[in-house]
């Protein structure tokens, strides 16, 4: 099992910054991917940045350029750093594990960053 602790989320206006946290804590495989996915109201759960555990990342269209995503590998956790942000970002954020070798995933329970126009 993976525990999954978030912390960062808020309120802001637009054109400011946020940064959220994740600190995963239980069996994490050495070969991970640690992210985060945002659900807006009404809207379906995206993916917005991960990192796998060799440094490549994937960033959404919409916040390259805007957000960058790093990892502490030695403290299990991984932060999301938002910059610019627009009342489009506006929606719960959550932290996510993958565990490709062992078939398991794990989900934050979420964080909400309300950016304000």
């Amino acid at each position: 099992q993976v525990q999954l602790v978030e912390s960062g989320g808020g309120l802001v206006q637009a054109g400011g910054s946020l940064r959220l946290s994740c600190a995963a804590s239980g069996n994490m495989f050495s070969f991970n991917v640690m992210g985060w996915y945002r659900q807006a109201p009404g809207k379906q759960r995206e993916l917005a940045a991960d990192m796998i555990s060799d440094g490549r990342t994937t960033y959404q269209d919409s916040v390259k350029g805007r957000f960058t995503i790093s990892r502490d590998t030695a403290k299990n956790t991984v932060y999301l750093q938002m910059n610019n942000l627009k009342p489009e970002d506006t929606a719960v954020y959550y932290c996510n594990v993958r565990l490709p070798s062992a078939f398991r995933e794990y989900w934050g329970k979420g964080t909400l960053v309300t950016v304000s126009s």
